[in-house]
């Protein structure tokens, strides 16, 4: 496939992401990637020359996307990550774990999608959108699954942004104590953002620092859980072939790791992590342009037939987080 034949849906998705980013900055909890998601389903639903396009969009969605994901490495220091976030492990992996057995169950109970019902919980456990960029690829997701899988994780942005500086003070949360349950409770790092600062301008406090590093280490999940569905992604599809350590690791999931490398070894040099922002914008940037590929090519009757489901089990997911979130401060003691 010649690059020039997919110029036009490059520029398409382009021109779909830069309204979506200004929409974004305006409206944080909304967030830039469903604008471009919706605009994407407009344009999508409008344009009539989809041969010209093609090309370009499936590469913007598919590339691109994972071009975003191994940006973002670039914005984790891993040794600042060890130091701090160590103690939020034992809840991270708790609430992870417990996402993921829910979307299993009532993906069974519901008979959803086996692929949406995996996206949506690795987006509630992890980090929301970049965690299903992540993930898509590598259990070849179609776009509009991505979609309401995205769509669903939007939903909870906003009720965990309005509900959870309230809930925290009403069960008598400490500063410490709501920087971990918003890092682990939260889904999508603007999210935890808006979450953490409103409950700053309540309480005058300071726990976005704490909530952040909480959030960055469980974006370190990607990494195992990118590889174990890779593996059994591809003995399901591959049952009578041999499965590689090549075709098992996925190559943007490796440049993701090596990002984060080069991240830490800068900061240990002394160096300012700032000269990494451009790219860590760039990053943001790449998934708002593949949603609006992923937006194009969503099928709208089949997003809105499904929806009830995915967001019963989006509830479920969440529920299930925050209970065992707060249960684990309760044992631990960080309450």
């Amino acid at each position: 496939m010649l690059f020039k034949e997919k110029i036009p849906g490059l520029i398409l998705c382009f021109i779909i992401a830069i309204p979506s980013w200004l929409l974004g900055l305006y409206l944080p909890l909304i967030g830039a990637p469903v604008f471009a998601i919706l605009i994407g389903i407009i344009v999508g639903s409008f344009y009539q020359n989809r041969q010209l396009f093609n090309k370009g969009i499936a590469f913007t969605s598919k590339y691109i996307l994972q071009t975003a994901v191994v940006l973002l490495g670039f914005g984790l220091n891993l040794m600042q990550v060890m130091k701090v976030g160590i103690s939020s492990l034992p809840i991270i992996i708790m609430t992870i774990s417990i996402s993921l057995i829910i979307a299993y169950v009532l993906q069974k109970l519901f008979k959803l999608d086996k692929t949406i019902a995996t996206l949506i919980g690795v987006g509630s456990s992890i980090c929301g959108g970049s965690a299903i960029a992540a993930t898509a690829p590598v259990i070849n997701a179609k776009d509009d699954e991505v979609a309401q899988a995205i769509s669903v994780i939007f939903l909870f942005n906003i009720l965990a942004a309005l509900i959870f500086p309230t809930l925290g003070n009403f069960i008598g949360l400490s500063d410490h104590g709501f920087a971990l349950f918003a890092g682990t409770a939260v889904n999508d790092t603007s999210s935890v953002t808006a979450t953490a600062t409103a409950w700053d301008a309540i309480n005058h406090s300071n726990t976005l620092g704490g909530a952040t590093i909480v959030k960055l280490t469980r974006t370190l999940a990607i990494i195992p859980i990118t590889i174990v569905l890779s593996i059994y992604h591809m003995k399901q599809t591959q049952k009578e072939q041999s499965v590689s350590v090549t075709k098992i690791f996925p190559k943007f999931v490796l440049y993701f790791i090596l990002a984060s490398l080069l991240t830490t070894i800068v900061a240990s040099l002394g160096f300012s992590l700032r000269i990494f922002d451009p790219l860590k914008v760039l990053s943001k940037f790449f998934i708002v342009m593949a949603m609006g590929a992923i937006g194009i090519n969503t099928n709208v009757s089949k997003l809105i037939k499904t929806g009830g489901k995915s967001i019963l089990l989006g509830v479920a997911c969440w529920l299930g987080i925050i209970i065992v979130s707060l249960t684990m401060q309760a044992i631990l003691g960080t309450w």
